[in-house]
């Protein structure tokens, strides 16, 4: 037995019309167009749905069975219909973010807020690529948007530019580098380094300065939260190099010193990876806004 959506249509029209004359008017088609679709199903279920001799016209046993399975079905169906206008039209969607770095949450967070208010029907989630490959992750549809410094070709995938930042050196101001006014990779060969617990290939203080200059810090300490490595770094247990936006907060407390990294003037890029196919929908173009503008506010404090 094969039943359209049509059908169940004609069936519930034609229970709530009480004849097929005004069926027909309220399906917007010919009453012997609808009196052949009816025809037809009763073939297919080789029995009456109707009892034609009454007035008004009602269902027979088997119509009634029917009717409950249009009154299930035709609801679901117009939600399924709604849900995919909203899609096209942008106002709903999924919006599920990896991140490859523990300080970008100052800003996201506040980002998030903000996008929040603007798309509430938008399904929004983070998840820390850290644990996980983001990028084939991305390929693969299971998150929807990558924020790195350091993105990956990949085809079909596009990064968008967020933002420029500065890797920014902070330590104690009793620390003996405090006085110096920029701070080049052999400074730190007797230092205690503290950084977050990733691979040095996603820190800004080994790709920038440490790495191609080949040199070690005297110790290197891993520490998850930012607000536990300024506290380290206020007590004078170790050094750190941060984005310029994480230590916005400390740029005037007389505890911290900060210093740009020699040769001066070093800057990293942030952008945003995601599916070709998503960069034009509409939370996604206001996300990519509220990025680029919010986090200038936490790097001027």
């Amino acid at each position: 037995m094969y039943i359209e959506l049509r059908h169940l249509r004609s069936l519930r029209a034609i229970h709530q019309a009480g004849g097929l004359a005004r069926a027909a008017e309220m399906l917007n088609m010919t009453q012997s167009a609808l009196s052949h679709q009816v025809a037809g199903l009763e073939d297919q279920a080789g029995m009456e749905l109707f009892v034609r001799r009454s007035k008004p016209m009602r269902l027979s046993a088997a119509g009634q069975r029917m009717l409950r399975a249009a009154e299930r079905i035709l609801p679901e169906i117009a939600a399924l219909e709604e849900e995919f206008r909203a899609l096209r039209s942008g106002k709903t969607g999924r919006l599920h973010i990896a991140i490859q770095c523990h300080a970008c949450f100052d800003w996201l967070f506040p980002v998030l807020e903000l996008f929040r208010h603007a798309w509430p029907e938008v399904d929004v989630d983070i998840r820390a690529g850290l644990a996980f490959e983001p990028f084939p992750a991305l390929a693969r549809e299971e998150v929807d948007l990558v924020i790195s410094s350091n993105p990956e070709p990949l085809p079909g995938v596009v990064a968008q530019p967020l933002f420029d930042y500065a890797p920014t050196f902070v330590a104690s101001a009793q620390n003996p580098l405090a006085a110096k006014a920029m701070i080049a990779a052999e400074d730190l060969r007797d230092q205690t380094l503290i950084t977050y617990p990733v691979g040095r290939d996603k820190l800004d203080v080994f790709t920038d300065l440490l790495t191609p200059a080949r040199v070690e810090p005297a110790a290197h300490r891993h520490v998850e939260l930012t607000a536990v490595i300024l506290m380290l770094v206020g007590s004078n247990r170790g050094v750190a190099v941060l984005p310029d936006w994480v230590i916005r907060e400390v740029r005037a407390n007389a505890d911290y010193v900060t210093r740009p990294l020699a040769p001066g003037n070093v800057t990293r890029r942030l952008y945003a990876c995601l599916r070709e196919e998503d960069a034009a929908r509409p939370h996604m173009a206001h996300f990519l806004k509220l990025g680029r503008s919010e986090p200038l506010k936490f790097q001027r404090g």
